[in-house]
């Protein structure tokens, strides 16, 4: 697959700390993953990282699913589909230096949010706007849950990692359909996929050992910074 074993290396143990972050907190695959993807191979993104974004809220919903908004979901998901059409758009144009660019700054517009702990009302309005630019950076960037989970923070923690298990699932299935109507879908994405998927299963357990001894707001606070440290350095190879 035209890939060298550091490429490999990196793309496991950025894999591995994604699904760690997420299985712990309700997303982080492709935040922490995406920019790190980027800057080693970006001919991946983003199909590599909606592909895994399909296999981890399976895991997530066989170990709790009755916590989940479904009317949240109801009024997001339909928004999302057109956000896909707008993402797929973006896809076909950018170049390798633009969507670095654009996973970098996704990133740091979600960490910058994050940090001020912004609080969103949720309402048919919000759940409307969030789905559309979801589905936009979904399929652009393979980054489309942060705006849910912002939207979504201060919700019951059962109720965000379970409502956003749906969202990735049904989300990244619409982006990936969406790319592969686009031709922007090739199978190498998928091949890769299906190989560092035992990475995404490791850092699913390596998150249930962790749940009890991790203070979240420790880890939140590790996880913006290696975020924002990582999509800077993307964001300056880019634009070099």
């Amino acid at each position: 697959m035209g890939l060298d074993p550091w490429t490999w290396a990196v793309l496991a143990l950025a894999v591995f700390a994604g699904a760690t972050v997420q299985g712990l907190v309700g997303l982080g695959i492709g935040l922490v993953a995406a920019p790190i993807t980027t800057l080693v191979e970006p001919s991946l993104m983003p199909a590599l990282l909606l592909w895994l974004a399909l296999v981890m809220p399976m895991v997530t919903l066989a170990r709790e699913h009755d916590a989940i908004d479904w009317p949240g979901l109801w009024w997001s998901l339909p928004t999302r589909v057109l956000g896909t059409g707008v993402g797929v758009a973006l896809v076909a144009t950018f170049t390798t230096g633009q969507l670095g660019v654009a996973v970098a700054l996704m990133v740091l517009v979600v960490v910058v949010l994050t940090v001020r702990t912004i609080v969103v009302p949720i309402n048919r309005t919000s759940l409307l706007v969030t789905g559309f630019v979801s589905g936009v950076t979904g399929t652009a960037t393979s980054i489309g849950g942060p705006p849910m989970a912002l939207l979504y923070q201060h919700r019951d923690p059962r109720q965000l990692r379970c409502t956003l298990a749906v969202y990735f699932l049904i989300g990244a299935a619409l982006s990936l359909a969406g790319l592969a109507i686009g031709d922007a879908l090739h199978g190498r994405e998928l091949e890769v996929a299906a190989i560092l998927s035992p990475t995404l299963a490791l850092g699913f357990i390596a998150s249930r050992l962790l749940h009890r001894r991790v203070d979240p707001a420790h880890l939140r606070s590790g996880v913006l910074a290696v975020c924002a440290l990582g999509s800077i350095v993307l964001l300056v190879r880019s634009i070099g």
